[in-house]
C-alpha cells in the first residue's frame, strides 16, 4: 500500500538494521540529496522492469546515471536499497502515522480515513512487492531486510494502537495480539495478489468486521 505510517509492531527494528537502509553518512563533500532520490526511483522503476532476480547494482546505477561507487557508498547492497526504494516509495503514498483518538474504534476509523485513492501507478507497484516478497523466499538478506523494516512499521503501527485499547480497558489483557498484524497484513497480500487494492472498503472490512469484534467480545463478557 502506499502506506500510511502507523507503526504496527511492539518491537522496534533493531538500530544496525535500521542504519543499513539508510544512506550512508561519510565524511567530505555533502551528498546531493537529488541523487539519493534519483538512486531510489532507479531502483524501483529497474525492480518493476526486470523483477529482483534480474535486477544489479549496475543496473540501477546505470538508471540512475551513477557510478556504482555512489550506490555503495549510501547502501551495501541491493537488497538495501530496494527495500530503501520500497520504503521510500510507501512513505510518499501513505504515509504511517499512529492515530491516537483516544478510543479503539476511532484508532480504527483514523487508519482507514488514512488510506488514499490508488491510481492505475500506485496498483503496479502494490504487484511489485509481491514479486519482492516471492523474491525473499529465496534471499535471506531480502527476507530480512523486508521483514525487520517493512514490514515491521505497519505492524507496528497496529500493535501500538491495540495495545493502548488494552491499557484503556477496551481489550483483556490476556487477549494474545501477537498474530493480529500478520492477519491484517497477510489479507492485504492477498487483495494485491487477486489483483485488487487494499483500498479504504477493504480495510474497513478487515478491520471492523474482523480485527475489531475478535479483540473486543472477550472484553465485553
Amino acid at each position: 500500500m502506499k502506506y500510511g505510517r502507523h507503526s504496527i509492531v511492539i518491537a522496534a527494528m533493531s538500530t544496525t538494521r535500521r542504519k543499513a537502509l539508510r544512506p550512508v553518512s561519510r565524511a567530505g563533500r555533502p551528498r546531493d540529496p537529488s541523487l539519493d532520490q534519483a538512486i531510489l526511483r532507479a531502483a524501483l522503476d529497474g525492480l518493476a522492469d526486470l523483477g529482483y532476480d534480474r535486477l544489479s547494482m549496475d543496473e540501477i546505477a546505470s538508471r540512475a546515471h551513477a557510478g556504482k561507487g555512489a550506490l555503495y557508498r549510501r547502501w551495501p547492497s541491493k537488497a538495501a536499497v530496494v527495500v530503501a526504494a520500497m520504503i521510500a516509495w510507501r512513505e510518499q503514498t501513505v504515509p504511517l502515522r499512529t492515530p491516537d483518538t483516544g478510543t479503539l474504534k476511532g484508532d480504527l476509523e483514523a487508519i482507514i480515513a488514512a488510506i488514499p485513492d490508488f491510481n492505475q501507478a500506485a496498483r503496479q507497484q502494490m504487484a511489485v512487492l509481491i514479486g519482492l516478497a516471492s523474491a525473499a523466499s529465496r534471499d535471506s538478506e531480502l527476507r530480512t531486510a523486508l521483514a525487520d523494516n517493512l514490514l515491521a512499521r505497519p505492524r507496528g503501527l497496529l500493535r501500538d494502537v491495540l495495545d493502548r485499547a488494552v491499557l484503556r480497558g477496551e481489550i483483556a489483557a490476556d487477549c494474545d495480539l501477537e498474530l493480529l498484524p500478520d492477519i491484517v497484513i497477510g489479507l492485504n497480500v492477498l487483495q494485491i495478489m487477486l489483483g485488487e487494492t487494499p483500498d479504504r472498503k477493504h480495510a474497513s472490512r478487515v478491520l471492523n468486521t474482523i480485527i475489531y469484534p475478535l479483540v473486543t467480545t472477550q472484553a465485553e463478557r
